[in-house]
């Protein structure tokens, strides 16, 4: 599994976006790009999820078939990395835990976590959302009809004042749960995903059927 990000100097700033990627789409290379661009990031890591406690009832691919594909749509911009962490260690995959882990591989580089603003608006209820603040600044992606109170934010989790920013990014209504329904369905995915993404998901016969193998319990990193 590649890991990126190693050997960062003092003053880089590395973003972490954790995700379920199943299967990685147009959308979340363009969140990563624009939040990486408002905020001058060196790179961003990609951080397939492992076995978040509050998603058991969600199944996802394989580990094997994320990271294939994550490899494959990354392929073409050194700007981005994987790194496996989440996938590589036991037992709950707690935000908190995933950015200490990533901290010391990646110290003493500065370390930013991307998130939507409909994350960021649950952050008090995920496990130590101290830590979360403490461990790495985070970079929110602002999204149409979602209604976040930051003073409440700031109530519950006063360690986030001055960690937060939240970044205006275009409007692409895609995800990865519709990609999957689609191709259920035999509709075209075109676009939605980079090509190698689709071949992949078309020649490995990837979400085709409602019933068919898929582990549980993965889908976005809390």
């Amino acid at each position: 599994m590649r890991s990126g990000g190693e050997g960062a100097s003092s003053d880089a700033r590395i973003g972490a976006f954790g995700g379920t990627f199943d299967p990685p789409h147009v959308g979340h290379l363009i969140i990563a790009t624009e939040l990486r661009y408002a905020l001058s990031l060196d790179q961003v890591l990609f951080i397939p999820a492992g076995k978040p406690p509050h998603k058991t009832g969600q199944i996802v691919s394989d580990d094997e078939h994320r990271l294939a594909m994550l490899r494959l749509a990354l392929a073409d911009a050194p700007e981005f990395g994987i790194n496996a962490v989440d996938l590589d260690r036991r037992g709950p995959s707690y935000t908190a835990e995933t950015l200490l882990l990533l901290r010391e591989q990646l110290q003493p580089s500065g370390l930013v976590f991307l998130m939507g603003e409909d994350s960021l608006r649950d952050l008090p209820t995920w496990h130590r959302p101290d830590l979360i603040v403490q461990r790495a600044e985070l970079a929110v992606a602002r999204r149409p009809g979602v209604e976040l109170d930051l003073a409440s934010v700031y109530a519950a989790v006063p360690e986030a004042r001055g960690r937060i920013h939240l970044i205006e990014v275009p409007e692409i209504d895609i995800s990865s749960r519709d990609i999957r329904q689609r191709v259920a369905h035999r509709m075209p995915i075109r676009y939605q995903v980079p090509r190698e993404v689709e071949e992949y998901i078309l020649r490995h016969g990837l979400y085709r059927e409602a019933s068919s193998p898929r582990r549980s319990a993965r889908e976005a990193m809390v």
